[in-house]
C-alpha cells in the first residue's frame, strides 16, 4: 500500500542548488518511492547557526516504504553527498528530513513524526504551503504558522 510523505531538503555547502537537484533525482530513483512532486526552491538564512544561506524545498512523495525504512534511504542519500553529523545545526552538504508521513505520529530515538520543529521554520512552511496548503498540523494551519515565522528571511530562487 502506498502512502503520502513529505520530505524537507536543504543544503548550504558546496553547490547547494545542484546538490538539491541531484538529491531529488536520487529520491525519484529510490525503490519504494513511486512518485515525487517538488515545491519551488527558496533561499533562507541559517537559524541558530552560522554559515552561508541555505537552498530549501519540500517534496511530496507516494511511497511503499515504512517510516524508518524511508529514513534509512534518506540518510543513505545524505551520506552519499558527504553529510557529516558533527554538531547540531552545522552547515551541511545535504539535509533530508522526513517531515510528515501519512498523518502518523511516532517518537523513537531515531525519528519523531511529525517533525518536531517544522511548524517553527519558514523554509519548511512556505514550500509546504505551495504543495499541500490544506495540510493542518496540530499547531495550526500552514498559513497561520507561516505568519508566525515572519521574522525569518526567505526568498524565492
Amino acid at each position: 500500500m502506498s502512502v503520502r510523505a513529505l520530505i524537507g531538503l536543504g543544503a548550504n555547502l558546496g553547490q547547494a542548488r545542484d546538490t538539491i537537484e541531484r538529491a531529488l533525482e536520487g529520491l525519484r530513483n529510490t525503490p519504494g518511492i513511486e512518485s515525487l512532486v517538488v515545491a519551488p526552491l527558496y533561499g533562507s538564512d541559517p537559524i541558530d547557526a552560522q554559515g552561508p544561506p541555505f537552498v530549501n524545498t519540500v517534496a511530496l512523495i507516494q511511497t511503499t516504504l515504512a517510516p524508518l525504512t524511508l529514513l534509512d534511504a534518506l540518510q543513505a542519500l545524505e551520506y552519499a553527498y558527504g553529510r557529516e553529523r558533527s554538531v547540531r545545526n552545522a552547515p551541511r552538504t545535504l539535509d533530508l528530513d522526513l517531515l510528515w508521513y501519512d498523518g502518523v505520529t511516532m517518537e523513537t530515538p531515531r525519528l519523531t513524526l511529525p517533525h518536531p520543529r517544522m511548524h517553527e521554520r519558514a523554509f519548511v512552511l512556505k514550500p509546504l504551503g505551495d504543495l499541500v496548503p490544506e495540510l493542518r498540523l496540530k499547531q495550526g494551519s500552514i498559513m497561520v504558522l507561516l505568519e508566525r515565522c515572519g521574522d525569518q528571511k526567505l526568498w524565492p530562487l
